[in-house]
């Protein structure tokens, strides 16, 4: 009767316990429940620099979106590049870069590097997906533009320090990992503290019912043991001993050896409470911290598998690509219409620049020359992004639009990470032929070096040099080597051209000659293995008197170079020929084809 209240009282301890219990875990999930978010801030104190780096690995350090919060004086731009390109456009310039967060979650770490003191404006540059544009306050969600790493620069003018107060608000990782195991567990304290009373009441009767009854080994009696006294003959009998009489031994049940009387019914509840006592309010006591324990990732080391696949992260999205191909085409059709080749500077260079100035000039003295095929971004009928992130880079794109009767093939190139693509050649694809399939933009195209034949049935020299060998002899014994020979357009036409003049030209001796111009050859991988190079031939055509008194005669667009239209000395004519030729895998049976090719006057001239 003195064990119930003791039971009665453990129980409501217990229960008492198991509600504590689940309240810390319920105030874990509400009152105790972290902020959804954390904001850092950079340091007052940070030196000024006129560009400020976001690192990829403070963007990335948590999970879900990120706002940034720019104030500064004037106007000023966030642009977003892959790391790489942030850092080669940063080059020597003094910079600070925002690199993590500090371990109290309310400041940002800042690295600073010393160097020049200025730099150009970040705005317009051709490696940023995007910028924002702002003045004075910027309220910025970064959202990833496609897969793989990205950075922020930050920048005014580039003479001016870039703004310096940044602050970040990052989704709050922490995490309350004790809360569902605290409501568990005060449930369970709870559901044994109200079947205490009734467990601990069944276990005494039944010890009580137990010791009423005689245990097997209870009491252990030793018998007297007699011996025998007869004897055989001959034989002396044995010693005879006393029989004794051992006294009744009653040995304790085992396990019960030492236990109090009426300990057998509160012993066991009292150790069982005061364990779980212990943990609930070792569990309570921690839940405080435990509710505000925030776990920031560590930077995760980039293995070698991921290391080769930002190598192989193509230069440019195919957004970046539409927008420079508008700049491009927008560029060029104003220098058109104006014939003015200074208005070309910005987009285009080598080769187009050479034959647009050179066609502005003969257009500005003979009006009924030829123009120019225009270059139009309105269709994007295919591009093809090189994988090769060191400069200078090559993209190809081929497009069509207002004044393009065939679709035409474009080279842009950039030389460096803070000039802009330019334009370096255009030509028609020709007609009946079909534009080589590339890997898809999103994962880039493989370049080749233009000496290497590697995988392919000819190098890019090679196949350039073929080319040229064929357009200068219609006999070349390559001509195999490309398809249809003399009958592709271009090929047939430039042939038919040189033999016309041989064959009207009875007064004079002419020789002509194809040569590639190595330094503007470009070679990419195609889809199936094979491969299409773009570059420049030179095509000069000379002319010379057979006898004393004969006479050479200039058409209109030569005399504007040659400074007149007769010579008896004789004369030379150059031309630039943009020219596209596609390369099959190494082991395929099938030629070489001219993709695509045009020519262009770029001069003249009397020996």
């Amino acid at each position: 009767m003195i064990g119930d209240p003791v039971r009665l009282k453990t129980a409501a301890l217990l229960v008492l316990l198991g509600l504590l219990t689940m309240l810390a875990g319920i105030g874990q999930l509400t009152f105790w429940a972290p902020s959804e978010t954390v904001t850092a801030s950079v340091p007052s104190d940070t030196k000024a620099a006129p560009l400020t780096v976001i690192d990829q690995k403070l963007i990335a350090l948590h999970d879900g979106p990120v706002k940034i919060k720019i104030q500064g004086e004037g106007n000023f731009i966030v642009a977003t590049g892959r790391p790489d390109d942030v850092e080669a456009w940063v080059g020597e310039t003094a910079h600070n870069t925002l690199t993590g967060v500090s371990a109290d979650q309310k400041s940002l770490e800042v690295s600073s590097a010393d160097g020049e003191a200025t730099a150009p404006s970040p705005a317009g540059s051709d490696l940023w997906v995007s910028t924002e544009d702002a003045s004075g306050d910027l309220d910025y969600s970064w959202i990833p533009p496609a897969d793989g790493e990205w950075s922020l620069l930050v920048a005014g003018d580039g003479t001016q320090p870039a703004p310096s107060s940044i602050s970040m608000t990052f989704p709050n990782n922490a995490t309350t990992p004790w809360a569902v195991p605290l409501i568990v567990l005060g449930i369970i304290i709870i559901l044994i503290g109200a079947a205490l009373p009734f467990i601990a009441k069944a276990l005494s009767n039944r010890r009580k019912h137990d010791d009423d009854e005689p245990r097997d080994g209870g009491e252990t009696t030793t018998l007297p043991v007699q011996s025998s006294t007869a004897k055989s003959p001959g034989v002396e009998a044995p010693t005879t001993q006393s029989p004794t009489v051992q006294s009744p031994t009653v040995q304790p049940p085992a396990g019960n050896k030492g236990r109090r009387p009426g300990a057998g019914a509160e012993g066991p509840t009292l150790r069982i409470t005061a364990l779980a006592a212990t943990m609930a309010a070792v569990l309570v006591g921690g839940t405080a911290v435990a509710a505000q324990a925030t776990t920031t990732p560590e930077a995760t080391t980039t293995s070698s598998a991921a290391a080769d696949a930002e190598a192989a992260t193509p230069v440019m999205l195919e957004s970046q690509l539409q927008r420079i191909l508008e700049q491009v085409a927008s560029t060029v059709d104003a220098a058109d219409a104006a014939k003015d080749a200074a208005k070309l500077a910005p987009r285009v260079d080598k080769m187009e620049l050479q034959i647009r100035t050179q066609n502005y000039k003969i257009r500005s003295a003979v009006s009924a020359y030829e123009p120019r095929m225009p270059v139009r971004a309105t269709k994007l009928q295919s591009s093809v992004i090189s994988t090769k992130r060191d400069w200078p880079r090559t993209v190809f794109a081929l497009t069509q639009g207002e004044g393009n009767v065939v679709p035409q093939v474009l080279t842009l190139v950039q030389l460096s990470p803070r000039e802009n693509y330019k334009l370096w050649g255009s030509a028609p694809l020709q007609p009946g032929t079909n534009f080589p399939s590339f890997p898809i933009p999103r994962n880039g195209t493989e370049p080749v070096p233009a000496s290497d034949s590697t995988g392919l049935a000819y190098s890019g020299n090679e196949a350039l040099e073929i080319l040229s060998e064929m357009l200068t002899n219609p006999e070349s014994p390559n001509r195999s080597k490309l398809a249809d020979g003399q009958s592709s357009p271009y090929i047939a036409g430039a042939l038919a051209y040189q033999a016309d003049t041989v064959k009207n030209g009875t007064s004079a001796n002419f020789k002509f000659t194809h040569t590639p111009v190595t330094n503007q050859t470009v070679v990419l991988k195609t889809a199936d293995g094979g491969a299409v190079v773009v570059g420049r031939l030179d095509f000069a055509f000379e002319g010379t008197p057979k006898a004393a008194g004969d006479k050479l005669v200039l058409e209109d667009d030569s005399a504007v170079f040659a400074g007149g239209k007769e010579t008896t000395t004789g004369m030379v004519l150059n031309f630039a020929e943009s020219v596209a030729v596609y390369i099959p895998p190494a082991g395929s049976a099938d030629p070489m084809k001219l993709v695509a090719a045009t020519r262009g006057l770029v001069g003249a001239s009397f020996k």
